[in-house]
């Protein structure tokens, strides 16, 4: 069986999925489009360049939407990510030029006969997971923003050096909006399967300095070259490649919360079809009342 991706949008992150997917021989076709007909023929003739030197082959098609038809999975990589700067930085920064690039592109897809899964990486997560479920007119639970599944590895990154071990070894979740109002759920936090709260309190470590440092982490990367890309961009191919799998693998990504009315970012079960099932955490009232204020803010300015 044929395994098929299409990226839309050949940015900095579109780019960095491409590569990770060809690089690594994912898919047997992979679809780019970008509205840069120059840079996206630049790019798929730049991975034809890097093949001779690669264990596996790619077959690339360029700007063809009807090449989605039969694709397993899009991926969503659109975006303004210039317009999140400033002195308070905020993804919501770039809302309505990067709705009105979803809309089109939604509508495009609407033309083919793609029925897989839709996997967004366009910001505001939330918000353009939700636009893009909206217009395609897809079940909700094929319709998935990669959402916190970033900000949960910036977590475990900066708890990982906290106590001078892998990342890996780390467990936990961040939730609600891959944004300013997200937050580390430290109720699910475990170093070497040890409660986190427990070891800051014999250690010393101050858990609000360090979910101050994973909430602007991205800001700081985004500072430093002007955007981001390694970091989602491996997000996103691992969730597509869950779906993929059919891994049936629990990963914290945005999908649709009926008790919140939205699209949040909350652990699920991710396969084939998508979202296969919602998990439900145990959390202590004061992070059940931040995910509640979270998903307020998203709404709020969804309805923008």
């Amino acid at each position: 069986m044929t395994r098929k991706i299409g990226i839309v949008g050949m940015g900095n992150v579109g780019a960095a999925c491409a590569h990770y997917i060809v690089a690594d021989g994912f898919v047997d076709d992979l679809v780019l489009i970008d509205q840069n007909e120059k840079k996206v023929k630049a790019d798929a003739l730049d991975f034809e360049d890097a093949m001779a030197n690669l264990p596996s082959h790619t077959n690339i098609f360029v700007n063809d939407y009807n090449q989605l038809d039969d694709a397993d999975i899009i991926i969503s990589a659109v975006g303004h990510i210039k317009l999140i700067g400033g002195d308070h930085p905020n993804r919501f920064g770039e809302l309505n030029p990067t709705g009105e690039s979803v809309t089109d592109v939604a509508n495009k897809i609407k033309q083919t006969n793609f029925h897989g899964i839709m996997v967004v990486i366009s910001n505001p997560n939330d918000v353009m997971t939700s636009m893009y479920q909206q217009i395609l007119g897809f079940p909700k639970e094929r319709v998935i923003g990669t959402g916190t599944l970033l900000d949960s590895a910036r977590m475990k990154r900066a708890v990982g050096k906290a106590f001078s071990v892998d990342p890996r070894s780390v467990s936990g979740y961040n939730l609600g909006e891959h944004g300013n109002s997200q937050f580390t759920a430290w109720s699910t936090v475990k170093v070497i399967d040890q409660p986190i709260e427990k070891l800051a309190k014999e250690s010393g470590l101050n858990l609000e300095k360090i979910n101050e440092d994973v909430r602007m982490g991205g800001f700081t990367v985004f500072d430093g070259k002007g955007y981001t890309n390694y970091g989602v961009s491996t997000a996103a191919v691992r969730l597509s490649l869950a779906i993929l799998n059919d891994a049936r693998i629990e990963l914290p990504v945005s999908n649709y919360r009926e008790e919140y009315g939205v699209y949040l970012s909350y652990p699920a079960i991710v396969g084939r079809d998508g979202i296969l099932k919602q998990l439900q955490l145990d959390l202590p009232q004061e992070e059940l009342d931040k995910l509640q204020y979270s998903a307020d803010y998203i709404k709020k300015n969804l309805n923008k």
